[in-house]
């Protein structure tokens, strides 16, 4: 995936099929909403409580996307590249923690 051009992919949703961005704090809201979609679906499908009958078609890789859309929004409302800090980050990640996680005894 490439987020720039991701980036501009949804910059062009918005400007043929919205009329424009939704503020940065209407936006901020409805990325908490669709991650709690996803908390829902996890915390059913994977984790200890009953999944309710209107839960059992939800499709977890739809939810992660809208999240992935969300975040695509603020990152260009804010003037955000976001491959670049990305790609920042994984550098930041691997130069950090490259052996981290083999010591971590609780991973064996």
């Amino acid at each position: 995936m490439n987020l720039k051009h991701s980036q501009l992919e949804v910059d062009n949703w918005i400007k043929n099929h919205g009329v424009r961005y939704f503020n940065e704090l209407t936006n901020m809201a409805q990325l908490t909403e669709e991650v709690g979609e996803v908390a829902r679906i996890i915390a059913r499908r994977y984790g200890e409580q009953s999944e309710k009958e209107s839960d059992k078609n939800k499709d977890l890789g739809e939810e992660l996307a809208d999240v992935v859309f969300v975040v695509l929004c603020l990152a260009n409302q804010t003037g955000i590249d976001l491959q670049a800090a990305f790609d920042k980050k994984m550098d930041l990640k691997t130069n950090r923690d490259h052996d981290r996680h083999h010591n971590n005894e609780k991973l064996k």
